[in-house]
């Protein structure tokens, strides 16, 4: 089945379909792509990595797993076939392609689809919409990079809470004054530092070129990260990554919440995916600096569209009777293309 996942497009194979052996399957993967070229004129790859992608797709002996997930990027110009990184863009198709091929029993209105992911380990749970206990691609969900409106994938990550930090709010604060500024130090599968832009002066809406040109305001956010870290459980941070900083402000196109994002030391052209769902996560935290800021319509689940420089990311998060976000999951889209045979 040929599938768009996100914003890239390729193959999804029963893990059975392909041969076992990793060399036999990744030469017949490259013949069907066309690597090496850089036209792919010979296979179906469309001459770009977002396009030359695979997944392959069995059915899980893991407890609590419904299927196991491959993902493999075939270069285009080159005879290689890496299993190196994983891709949550290709995730959004796994489990409606689940469904589809028969791993994956359907229920009425939507199905959830647990997924283990061979590449790094880590457990996703993807929400399919299912009337009629069919797969439908068609709704009113919009994600950049991709045109036109489809049906909601949110994919959900396993125990992202405290990842790296050990709690969500490893201070047990919805907020801590750090450098005379209030911040809201989260770890929902990214640690971060959120912030209110005018609590830095600036405004939150400046181009990542005007942040990285703003040397004053990027020494005076370098001094808050170092002091969150240890505040953060994550030591001394001087010469790691995280956390990262978070400026946010209101929102301009419509979503929730604007945010300008340093990786720590450079305005991000976006957002990273993981600091997207922590950021979502502080806008519903009361007295965060996030939430003062943010539009958050009501209900149980909520859809957190997180504008940044380049365009939005939402986010999907389920909370309890008392306002605890459960589950926090990115929203993605997919789409069938083409069901047959490959030669």
């Amino acid at each position: 089945m040929w599938m768009r996942g996100g914003t890239s497009k390729g193959g999804y194979f029963l893990g059975t379909d392909l041969p076992q052996d990793p060399a036999s399957r990744d030469a017949l993967l490259l013949r069907i792509m066309g690597s090496p070229d850089p036209r792919q004129i010979d296979g179906m790859g469309g001459a770009d990595p977002l396009t030359s992608k695979v997944a392959v797709v069995s059915k899980s002996a893991r407890p609590g797993v419904d299927v196991d997930y491959l993902f493999l990027q075939v270069f285009v110009d080159e005879a290689i076939v890496s299993d190196a990184q994983n891709c949550g863009n290709i995730l959004a198709g796994v489990g409606p392609f689940a469904i589809e091929r028969g791993l994956v029993a359907a229920d009425d209105g939507e199905t959830r689809v647990s997924i283990y992911m061979e590449n790094t380990g880590q457990i996703a749970v993807a929400t399919v919409s299912t009337p009629g206990c069919v797969v439908t691609y068609e709704g009113d969900a919009r994600i950049d990079g991709v045109p036109g409106a489809h049906a909601p994938v949110p994919l959900a990550f396993r125990d992202t809470a405290g990842s790296s930090c050990g709690a969500l709010l490893p201070t047990g604060n919805a907020a801590d004054e750090i450098e005379g500024v209030s911040c809201t130090l989260i770890d929902n599968g990214m640690p971060c530092v959120v912030m209110q832009a005018a609590d830095v002066g600036v405004t939150g809406y400046e181009s990542r070129e005007e942040l990285d040109a703003a040397s004053a305001l990027k020494a005076r956010i370098e001094m808050i990260r170092l002091k969150a870290g240890p505040l953060m459980n994550l030591g001394d941070v001087s010469a790691k990554s995280v956390p990262k900083m978070m400026l946010v402000a209101p929102p301009r196109g419509g979503g929730a919440i604007t945010v300008r994002s340093f990786i720590p030391h450079r305005a991000h052209a976006s957002i990273g995916v993981l600091g997207a769902v922590s950021v979502a996560t502080a806008c519903l935290i009361d007295g965060s600096p996030a939430a003062a800021v943010a539009a958050v319509l009501p209900g149980a689940r909520k859809r957190i569209s997180v504008e940044h420089p380049t365009g939005e990311m939402s986010c999907v998060l389920e909370v309890d009777e008392n306002g605890t976000v459960t589950s926090a999951a990115l929203l993605r889209t997919t789409r069938k293309l083409m069901d047959g045979t490959v030669f």
